[in-house]
């Protein structure tokens, strides 16, 4: 495998060391921007923002993410004692932080990607409650529309022409059209704004049960391995991206799909 080959290499090795920086920089960016969509859906849901407010908080969530996660993995790269060595080391599977230093592991690594989850979790379940409140919160799963806002329209289109003016004299009706809804700010798309998230989140949950188990039981018994959660913890974490894109073709690519179909319906229609 692959992933083994920087801990055959040795823990000063440089293809040791890039491992070990790939393993503290993206894990922890993928969790960060978890969150992020959560926090996304507790804006659409909470504060009924669009998604042309939602793409502006992108180039601020990509400053922010890259510099929480680049500052720690670039820093541990020139750190090395006498006593516990370089701070990437061999982990069995791949090199990660060196259990020598398992305290950096717990704070940089562990207890943040925890919090982050627990974190995500609070702000679904706030979400939960508030879309399970609302009347129209099963209509918008089938039918893939989440409302933003509430339309107003005029009761009526035509002024009362036999209504008399103030000269006692009637006036003629005059045709007032409603004015048109606000574009993109009916509804979004549940399965891509509120469900893919949400099932990202879930994936999210699974990929770190195993290796925090994993890490939890080595923490406890310095001697104990276990090669079923050595297996899950290959299969989970080697395989984060494939589960989202899972996720992104089962879902996001349907909504897209009925987007698209839509589109071309009202087309038709205008046409």
């Amino acid at each position: 495998m692959i992933s083994l080959s920087g801990p055959r290499a040795g823990n000063g090795s440089a293809l040791c060391q890039f491992q070990g920086f790939l393993m503290q920089m993206f894990p922890p960016a993928d969790v960060l921007w978890t969150t992020a969509m959560a926090f996304d859906v507790f804006l659409i849901v909470f504060h009924r923002y669009d998604a042309e407010a939602l793409r502006k908080l992108e180039l601020k969530y990509f400053g922010v993410i890259t510099t929480i996660v680049s500052i720690p993995a670039i820093a541990f790269l020139f750190i090395n004692t006498e006593e516990k060595g370089p701070m990437y080391g061999s982990v069995t599977l791949w090199c990660a932080i060196n259990p020598n230093w398992v305290l950096f592991r717990i704070i940089f690594y562990y207890g943040p990607i925890w919090l982050l989850i627990l974190i995500a979790m609070v702000l679904y379940g706030l979400i939960g409650v508030n879309i399970l409140k609302r009347k129209q919160a099963f209509k918008a799963i089938s039918n893939d529309s989440f409302p933003m806002e509430t339309v107003s329209h005029h009761d009526a289109d035509l002024d009362d022409g036999n209504a008399p003016s103030q000269d006692g004299e009637s006036t003629i009706a005059i045709y007032r059209p409603p004015p048109p809804p606000p574009p993109n700010r009916s509804s979004l798309s549940f399965r891509q704004y509120v469900l893919m998230p949400l099932m990202i989140f879930i994936v999210l949950l699974a990929i770190w049960v195993a290796p925090t188990t994993n890490r939890v039981a080595s923490f406890t018994n310095p001697g104990y391995l276990s090669d079923p959660l050595l297996l899950a913890v290959g299969a989970t974490g080697s395989l984060r991206g494939f589960w989202n894109g899972v996720v992104f073709i089962t879902i996001g690519m349907k909504a897209r799909k009925g987007k698209t179909g839509l589109d071309k319906t009202s087309h038709r229609t205008i046409t």
